[in-house]
């Protein structure tokens, strides 16, 4: 119950499921996510490891970059049921639609300063 308890926790937050529909379109670094979202890097951050102990997304390094990506082999029941479903919510929701054209449009050589 636990386990169930907390991806509940994580998909109660506004900027949780915005960031969840961003990483639909492609995996994203927190300085990516940070400028869609317009919040603090430490809030994104915080944003980020809820979902992660959610089990919802996962982190890899590559170079330079940690990208976030959903979890899409993960051995959770919940979260193999629920990402699916969580790609056909919201589908006309403005704002979601906002932050994927801003995701897809943006590169993060020119907004992150690494």
């Amino acid at each position: 119950m636990r386990e169930l308890v907390k991806i509940f926790k994580a998909l109660s937050d506004q900027n949780r499921l915005r960031i969840l529909k961003m990483l639909e379109v492609r995996p994203l670094c927190v300085c990516e996510i940070t400028a869609v979202l317009q919040l603090a890097t430490s809030t994104v951050s915080k944003h980020l490891s809820i979902l992660r102990e959610a089990k919802l997304i996962t982190d890899e390094k590559q170079g330079k970059w940690v990208n976030y990506r959903l979890n899409r082999q993960g051995n959770i029941s919940y979260v193999n049921e629920l990402l699916p479903l969580l790609s056909q919510w919201l589908p006309d929701d403005p704002t979601i639609l906002n932050d994927r054209d801003k995701v897809k449009t943006m590169h993060r050589q020119t907004i992150c300063q690494v």
